[in-house]
């Protein structure tokens, strides 16, 4: 079965209607049956919205998404932080790179052998 993204609006109203189905005495499998959700579907909406009006769940919804929008930023600007301070203002170029050895004067070293 594919799965649907529902807005909070309509799971708000599908709450209500398996409220409505569970007052007149149906069992939760029964009432799930009827909004065409399974239950652990509706525990998990009973959790996240079960006290909520729709204007409520919707400006959840909107924070819980620039919450994410601004861990993200901040992790990039983290990480750029992270890479700046080894980097010099002037290029290095590939003489710049290479650093030989105090005690060889072709800069040239023999691989080690094990």
């Amino acid at each position: 079965m594919p799965s649907k993204k529902h807005r909070p609006e309509e799971i708000i109203g599908k709450l209500r209607e398996a409220e409505v189905v569970l007052a007149q005495g149906a069992t939760t499998a029964e009432a799930c049956r009827r909004i065409a959700i399974s239950e652990q579907t509706y525990y998990r909406w009973r959790k996240e919205y079960g006290g909520l009006k729709t204007d409520q769940a919707r400006r959840m919804k909107d924070l819980e998404k620039e919450n994410a929008r601004l861990r993200r930023a901040i992790s990039d600007l983290t990480l750029d932080k992270l890479i700046l301070p080894g980097e010099t203002s002037e290029p290095r170029t590939p003489q710049a790179l290479y650093r030989p050895h105090q005690n060889d004067d072709a800069g040239v070293r023999a691989a080690a052998v094990p």
